[in-house]
């Protein structure tokens, strides 16, 4: 059996090739249906433009048939059909070789370049839980699933501010946000002196707001590297506050003394750049003029500021589900009732009472909020609505931790079965036949639970306990196994646990 991991840029990018100079032209099917014939096409427009009548020659055809290469996926047939050119892979040795190896698949790559430091800021978690906005806990939620996509990926993250306030400690905990905590501020003074230093004499006689330590411009930074970077160009004038000093400096101690005991693994160099470092600002619509600010002042201030600022500012998200301004612990309270009367509609009984059910609530209501908040793309409008949280819906985070149980179910029954004698232990993946397998694999979520669920109702998995059966009982189980790991690195992703019951 051939090795190496399969991928469908690989495929594409071979497929693509195989046609000769020209745009791409191919794109994976994803449509029910037509799975049912085809895996990729490339339409009969885009071939016409290639070909002049679009008819592809019987060479290339026979390249695509024939096609082979690393990560490219195994083909069974290339026809011409009215629709375009349809290619099928050769489904049970794609399936052999993914379920064979099903960790490789669920773990991301890791980058050419391990080590690569980026420190990562989230201005938001300087307020207090209780004043903490909607689009503020959107911003903490981004920026949390940031930290962990990045860091599954091999970087090094460096996560700022650290939370003081205790009682934003014990929300983020309840969010399962994993975010730092100190007991004290960095001290400013240096950056304070360098403050002082830049003040002319006319400066120092001119009538400052109370708490203002100093006016400082920025025009001349925003003219020689904001414009190239997308910083508003009207930015102008900074009125430096302590509170601003105490920003930079807890961001400047964080670029120069990295936190390597964390990362057991890098090793600093004596010569070490801080200019290697990337900051990425996670910030709302609200605060990204503020946060340009800080940036230029940083740079003014502060000569080994790190070049690479980045900028991820999250839209900003419009309650429908509640009269008034709604915090984001009150949010929180909404979708705990929701899903705790969901819950017991569905069981029976007064959950809440109930010690054993205590974190299964939990747990649902944080997918339920992560779900819905990281739904949208973080730079577009989020509405959330007064939609009822219900245990049958499909698109929700409840829904997919509904379908993580009865996968823990199903495989506790065949674990029970097995001890009775009623079924053998599980075989060698190798002598499986993934021939009995005619479904796709899927990649999202949600999408990964609607197929599992739709799968699930269709198929009896655990069979009667007939030697005859059992080939093909084993083979759906390993396909479930591989569902199982990338649905629980999916979530790890997400900081939830999978649920074993509900």
């Amino acid at each position: 059996m051939a090795t190496g991991r399969l991928g469908v840029g690989e495929t594409l990018g071979a497929l693509n090739a195989a046609l000769g100079p020209g745009d791409p032209v191919w794109f994976k099917e994803t449509h029910a249906r037509h799975l049912r014939v085809r895996d990729f096409l490339a339409p009969r427009r885009a071939l016409q433009a290639r070909f002049g009548e679009g008819q592809v020659p019987q060479r290339v055809l026979h390249t695509l048939t024939g096609l082979q290469g690393p990560g490219v996926a195994p083909v069974l047939r290339c026809a011409q059909t009215p629709a375009g050119l349809l290619l099928q892979l050769r489904r049970p040795a794609v399936f052999e070789r993914v379920l064979c190896d099903v960790a490789s698949y669920a773990t991301p790559d890791k980058w050419a370049s391990p080590g690569l430091r980026i420190l990562l800021h989230c201005p938001a978690l300087r307020r207090s839980s209780g004043a903490l906005t909607l689009s503020q806990l959107r911003v903490v939620l981004v920026a949390d699933h940031l930290a962990r996509a990045l860091r599954s990926e091999g970087a090094c993250v460096c996560l700022v501010p650290a939370v003081q306030d205790p009682h934003m400690s014990t929300f983020l905990q309840k969010l399962r946000v994993d975010w730092p905590t100190a007991s004290e501020r960095v001290s400013a003074e240096t950056l304070r002196s360098l403050l002082f230093a830049k003040f002319t004499s006319a400066q120092d006689q001119e009538t400052l707001p109370p708490g203002v330590l100093g006016r400082l411009g920025l025009k001349e930074l925003v003219q020689e590297h904001g414009c190239r970077a997308g910083y508003d160009p009207n930015v102008d004038k900074c009125l430096v506050t302590e509170d601003l000093l105490s920003v930079l400096a807890e961001l400047q101690e964080a670029v120069r003394h990295w936190p390597e005991s964390n990362y057991p693994g890098l090793v600093r160099a004596p010569n070490f750049d801080v200019h290697s470092c990337m900051v990425v600002h996670v910030v709302s619509c609200e605060e990204e003029f503020q946060q340009q600010k800080l940036d230029l002042l940083w740079w003014k201030l502060d000569g080994q500021a790190p070049r690479r600022q980045k900028h991820l500012v999250c839209g900003p998200v419009k309650a429908a589900l509640a009269p008034g301004t709604l915090t984001a612990a009150e949010y929180y309270e909404l979708r705990h009732a929701q899903v705790c009367k969901a819950s017991a509609l569905k069981h029976g009984g007064s959950l809440t009472q109930d010690p054993e059910w205590t974190e299964i609530l939990e747990v649902l209501t944080v997918a339920t909020i992560k779900f819905e908040m990281l739904s949208t793309a973080p730079q577009g409008q989020l509405l959330l609505t007064e939609s009822s949280i219900s245990t049958k819906g499909t698109k929700s985070g409840i829904f997919v931790m509904y379908n993580c149980a009865r996968l823990a179910t199903l495989f506790e029954g065949y674990k029970c079965n097995m001890e009775k004698g009623l079924y053998p232990t599980f075989p060698s993946v190798e002598s499986l036949d993934f021939s009995l397998l005619q479904d796709e694999v899927c990649k999202f979520l949600v999408q990964l639970s609607m197929d599992f669920s739709s799968y699930y109702n269709r198929v009896h998995v655990l069979g009667e306990p007939r030697p005859h059966l059992f080939g093909q009982m084993f083979a759906r189980l390993q396909l479930l196994r591989a569902v199982r790991e990338v649905l629980h690195a999916g979530l790890a992703m997400l900081g939830l646990p999978p649920l074993n019951h509900i």
